[in-house]
């Protein structure tokens, strides 16, 4: 089907990639490099020669947890260290948003201490572990069988779809207006739920403050009552202390007064003998004075004080008022009593206000869930145009690998707007004859599963800048003619991305840039994983092997050289 829009055979540079990787001390590998290629590097070896813990190396570096058992020797760090040439993707401002240097070879290093210590950097600045996954989700797709799973999910489904055709521009629209018609949506539901607790308590805050209001409470009105009530309570007594004291001071004949004016007398006569006798006479001067205004104020102060059983009520319940209204409102000052006063007038005021509030807030939901229905339904639509070619091209990729009864359905119905828009998908799948599609967690073994996932992955390589993607033994159930189709598609794809294969097929491994090979190495004391690249002859040797056992043919040989096209 050469009509088929997935990734052609012509080269254009590859958007980022894997520059190198090195890893050391982790598990049974003491010390690993490699520098894949710009296209397909496949990764072969026997079952248990490591080739899993290669990857488990790099999902550290991509921000997975780990813990000491990961070390080989358990006195040292283990440190893991990609190179990813990011240089024509878009990542600056992502990372400058992380807050992170930019360079256009940036460098990811993860290190493990024996202590169980785990760190992690980007181009030298330690970042935590969300960061290193936010990013590694941009530069790396592992794709192993268990990854499969994911497939199922009707959130995931959807994305296919917005991938392949192209909707993810009015998916974004549409997003946006989601989001605001949720914040809204919610502030709204915040705000009546403010008014309907402030409505609850409305008519008590009002009894409140209308208590505080006739009250008519000024400032330092308290302490003035309380210096006040002392005299009212004291007034007999301090009436004739004052009487007693204006009697001292001013008797007729024995009175201080009379005393200081015969003094003055006699000092005024002495003010022609001298300065001193004058000075002496001036401040005989100035205490008479001082007398006669003290007497007078005794005498007002005699005069005003008296016993008013009436006021002293008065200023008994005036001061008991203000005692009530500051244990009722558990405060101890008439300012604390006014400040209550002006926040229930604030509160009631707000309950009044909330009204218009609310409609202003409901108008505005409604007119943005009205557009948001507007967008979701031409989101809808655009997404159904693309669901005939989606299946008809994922079908066709299903036979070629190995698939030949296959038949892919979608299922879509339409629900209320929600994050993702108005559709609800389901990919329904059946590989064989005479069985009617069913959903893809309900029918697909493992190997089939592997093969779908690939085949989605292939056929929208060339609508979406996927990041290095590596296949975990995504041949499982393969063979013959069938593996060398999955090799061609492969190499294909890796005509636009950078791909990392590891793989049992001879097929798959002869379509390969690089080849590396993992083997392990045993002594007395340990095993330890090794991995070297090959070259042509030692490549040709190893697929060899792959074919016909550890100890090749000459046909065996010329198969190999058949299916490497050399």
């Amino acid at each position: 089907m050469e009509y088929m829009t997935c990734p052609s055979d012509t080269f254009f540079l590859i958007s980022h990639m894997l520059n190198s990787l090195a890893i050391s001390n982790y598990a049974l590998i003491k010390s690993v490099e490699m520098s894949p290629a710009r296209s397909l590097n496949v990764i072969t070896g026997e079952t248990g020669a490591g080739k899993s813990i290669l990857l488990g190396a790099i999902g550290l570096l991509l921000g997975n947890r780990a813990d000491t058992k990961v070390l080989l020797d358990t006195s040292s760090k283990c440190i893991i260290e990609g190179e990813f040439d990011i240089s024509e993707y878009q990542l600056k401002d992502f990372m400058n948003a992380m807050d992170l240097d930019y360079f256009a070879n940036t460098i990811i290093r993860r290190e493990i201490t024996p202590s169980g210590k785990s760190r992690a950097f980007v181009n030298d600045s330690p970042v935590k572990l969300d960061t290193l996954r936010n990013l590694g989700s941009h530069l790396m797709d592992i794709h192993s069988q268990s990854d499969t799973l994911l497939l199922g999910q009707p959130m995931y489904q959807l994305n296919l779809i917005d991938t392949f055709g192209g909707t993810s521009d009015l998916l974004a629209k549409y997003t946006a207006c989601f989001q605001q018609y949720e914040r809204t949506r919610l502030s709204l539901e915040e705000l009546v739920e403010k008014s309907a607790h402030l409505s609850k308590e409305e008519d008590y805050n009002h009894f409140l403050m209308k208590e505080l209001m006739d009250a008519a409470l000024e400032t330092n009105e308290q302490s003035q009552l309380e210096e006040e009530l002392k005299v009212l309570e004291n007034a007999e007594e301090i009436k004739n202390r004052l009487t007693e004291a204006l009697q001292i001071l001013d008797e007729e004949n024995y009175g201080m007064l009379q005393g200081i004016r015969e003094l003055k007398s006699r000092l005024t006569s002495l003010r022609d003998f001298g300065e001193k006798f004058d000075d002496l006479s001036k401040r005989i001067e100035s205490i008479s004075i001082e007398a006669q205004e003290l007497s007078r104020d005794l005498s007002f102060e005699a005069d005003t004080v008296s016993l008013n059983p009436s006021r002293l009520e008065e200023v008994r319940d005036r001061l008991s008022l203000i005692f009530t209204l500051q244990q009722k409102h558990r405060v101890s000052s008439i300012q604390d009593l006014l400040a209550i006063q002006a926040k229930l007038e604030q509160d009631l005021q707000v309950v009044h206000g909330l009204d218009d509030q609310i409609n202003d807030l409901s108008e505005k939901k409604d007119h943005l869930f009205k557009t948001l229905n507007l967008l979701g339904d031409e989101l809808s639509q655009a997404r159904q145009t693309h669901f005939s070619l989606f299946m008809e091209l994922l079908t066709h990729l299903l036979k070629e690998v190995g698939i030949p009864e296959a038949e892919v359905r979608i299922k879509h119905r339409s629900i209320e707007p929600s994050a993702f828009g108005k559709d609800h998908l389901s990919i329904f799948f059946s590989a064989n004859k005479g069985y009617a599609p069913a959903p893809l967690q309900e029918v697909a073994s493992g190997g089939e599963f592997a093969r779908l996932m690939f085949c989605i992955k292939y056929l929208i390589a060339d609508k979406t800048a996927l990041p290095t993607i590596i296949f975990d033994e995504i041949d499982t159930g393969v063979s013959g003619e069938i593996s060398i189709k999955l090799g061609d598609l492969m190499k294909r794809m890796a005509g636009n991305h950078q791909v990392i294969a590891i793989t049992h097929l001879p097929q798959i491994a002869a379509k390969g840039t690089h080849h590396y090979l993992v083997s392990k190495d045993s002594n007395e004391t340990r095993s330890m994983s090794t991995m070297k690249l090959l070259d042509e002859e030692k490549r040709v040797e190893e697929i060899a092997k792959m074919l016909g056992g550890d100890r090749p043919t000459a046909t065996a040989l010329a198969n190999a050289r058949e299916l490497m096209a050399i």
